[in-house]
């Protein structure tokens, strides 16, 4: 017998985010009027929640172990308009629109570097 569980995580319509060990799940966010992948990063359910209820993305630091609003600081916030769950609910994919660069380095994705033979090669 299938388990009831999995089958409604997979197959439903209850949002129901299947945590790792940690109690986080993958954040994977793109921009919704070029469609570039901005950043990926980790929530829990108080930043899923937070992020519901503000608007804006809320992601755990795992290296602050604490929630931290993207923008806090610099102003670079990223609305979101739009969360979708892959399959068995262990990864979201964050559809935003970015308040300037995504990247705390400043550059407009965190994804600005491609590897080649030689390195790493900067592409934005």
């Amino acid at each position: 017998m299938s388990d009831p569980t999995a089958l409604d995580r997979e197959t439903g319509t209850t949002f129901r985010p299947k945590f790792d060990a940690a109690g986080l799940v993958t954040a994977v966010v793109t921009d919704r009027a070029t469609g570039a992948l901005l950043m990926v990063a980790h929530m829990n359910d108080e930043a899923i929640a937070a992020t519901c209820a503000t608007g804006e993305a809320t992601f755990f630091s795992r290296s602050r172990a604490r929630l931290w609003k993207k923008g806090e600081t610099s102003g670079n916030v990223l609305r979101v308009v739009e969360i979708r769950v892959d399959c068995d609910q262990d990864a979201l994919w964050i559809v935003a629109d970015p308040a300037g660069p995504a990247c705390h380095t400043g550059a407009p994705s965190c994804f600005y570097r491609r590897v080649t033979d030689s390195g790493l090669e900067r592409i934005d």
